[in-house]
């Protein structure tokens, strides 16, 4: 049994990868560690009454790096850094569900996120977690960069066609998210009244997943980026504009993800529906080719609380410990 544990459970992501953690045959939470210790987990969140027996402990990264075979740590951008150095000093194999370790150019990291990046040194052994490119490093990895859930619903459909996009013209992304995308820190502009049967554009031109996009598209384009938040709690759907710089056959590209456990790539002209992924790990994208304007036009559609997230840290899991990549997400969307 593979013992795990969690650094940051009460957030958004942390309770997600715990519901999921709950259902898989060969790993258990065995520590959960969070500001509010000393609380039994079940009093806090009552959603998991009968389902886990733990009472909440400080971060102690020798303890838990004792007592666990993996941590997880689940906290806010730019929170994580210096608890990953010293889970990772301690000699604990970490997993970042936060964006913390993505960046491979600290420049980028202080540029977007506005912070120091402090332990450079851990940049080069930070794997990134997009399993279907880094599943041999993944193996092996003491410390994973888990992806975030706007890069994902990008970089899976552009990524096999990224070498045909032209390169002076930029791949235009846009971008919707459920409210969950933001956290579970209070806002004003995520009251309800502001929210309700609403649509936001946000953070144009200056979005923290810019970097890491184009990073894992090999710096090869430009990518024109502009998230939105809607008035549903979970799911991204993402429209993405490419203009190719040659013939290419999109189906044959897309072949590369025929053996994917968790990446559906629909007939051409079938568009992806979030009630198709909501709750799951899966990643589905349709496309159609603009015979008019020579544009091609890829939708893509994730859960990104868990194909976003918490799934994709139990898949990089599965990998890290030579296990079946479904085990424990073997299940479809929830619909309704």
């Amino acid at each position: 049994m593979i013992r795990v544990g969690l650094v940051g459970a009460i957030g958004y992501g942390g309770r997600e990868f715990m519901r999921l953690l709950a259902s898989h045959p060969e790993a258990k939470l065995v520590a959960a560690a969070e500001v509010e210790s000393g609380k039994r987990l079940d009093e806090v969140l009552p959603a998991f009454r009968k389902v886990y027996d733990l009472t909440l402990e400080p971060f102690d990264p020798e303890a838990l790096a004792k007592k666990c075979d993996v941590i997880y740590i689940a906290v806010p951008g730019t929170k994580s850094m210096l608890l990953g150095a010293q889970l990772r000093a301690a000699g604990a194999r970490v997993m970042d569900l936060g964006s913390d370790f993505r960046l491979k150019d600290p420049a980028q990291y202080v540029k977007y996120y506005k912070a120091e990046y402090t332990h450079p040194e851990l940049v080069q052994e930070a794997v990134y977690g997009h399993v279907p490119y880094y599943r041999d490093q993944l193996r092996d990895a003491q410390l994973v960069a888990v992806p975030g859930c706007f890069p994902i619903s990008v970089i899976t459909p552009l990524r096999p066609l990224v070498e045909a996009a032209a390169p002076e013209i930029p791949v235009v992304v846009n971008a919707i998210s459920g409210v969950s995308g933001a956290g579970r820190a209070l806002a004003e502009v995520f009251h309800f009244p502001n929210m309700n049967e609403n649509v936001k554009a946000y953070k144009l031109a200056v979005h923290q997943h810019v970097p890491e996009i184009e990073q894992e598209l090999g710096g090869k384009t430009t990518v024109q980026f502009t998230p939105h938040v809607g008035p549903y709690t979970r799911g991204i759907l993402s429209t993405i504009v490419l203009r190719p710089s040659k013939s290419i056959d999109v189906a044959a590209l897309y072949q590369r993800y025929d053996n994917e456990p968790f990446i559906r790539v629909l007939p051409k002209g079938l568009m992806p529906d979030l009630t198709h992924v909501r709750g799951s790990n899966f990643c589905d994208l349709g496309w159609v080719e603009d015979e008019r304007t020579g544009n091609l036009l890829i939708v893509s559609v994730i859960d990104n609380l868990v194909g976003g997230t918490a799934g994709m840290g139990i898949q990089c899991l599965n990998v890290a410990f030579g296990l079946d990549e479904r085990t424990g997400l073997n299940f479809p969307g929830m619909a309704p």
